[in-house]
């Protein structure tokens, strides 16, 4: 019985808040811009794989109505050829896109020095306002409902300077 008020009584000191990340990055000039920046190199990327697909299939479609007139060994020279275009565009892809691409590290230095500009508030207005966490409700999908008293989203934003 002891144990469990002692248990009871350590849960209620506990102070938690939330934050709406989606809501503060919106409202972050910086982040936008750095979300366009984004957007742009993507699109320029992806028109460079997309141009060497083209050109794979362009050498397909010619291969095809030129196949009945070429040798053994110019059919092979132009297999080949198509095989290697596909895998070019492939391989430019994964280094675009992939798990580690350009694409990965240019979010990296965008999005990282935003990122922690954010943690640095929510942690000073914790350490001030004693909370000990501080869950992000766009994130997590168990939460029903949290009363907006414990939203801090708003005091992050005027605490890197952003007023609504």
């Amino acid at each position: 019985m002891a144990l469990s008020l002692c248990t009871l009584f350590a849960v209620q000191a506990q102070k938690y808040a939330t934050v709406d990340m989606e809501y503060i990055l919106k409202n972050i000039p910086a982040y936008e811009r750095a979300n366009e920046q984004l957007n742009q190199q993507s699109k320029r990327w992806q028109g460079e794989v997309e141009t060497l697909l083209g050109e794979a299939e362009e050498l397909y479609k010619t291969y095809q109505s030129e196949s009945a007139f070429l040798s053994d060994e110019q059919r092979v020279e132009r297999e080949e050829a198509i095989i290697a275009k596909e895998k070019e565009a492939s391989e430019l892809k994964r280094k675009y896109f992939g798990p580690s691409g350009e694409l990965y590290k240019k979010r990296e230095s965008l999005m990282a020095p935003i990122q922690e500009e954010i943690y640095n508030a929510i942690k000073e207005i914790c350490e001030t306002k004693k909370y000990t966490m501080v869950i992000d409700k766009s994130s997590a999908g168990s939460i029903i409902y949290s009363a907006p008293s414990i939203d801090i989203s708003s005091d992050v934003l005027a605490k890197l300077g952003y007023s609504e």
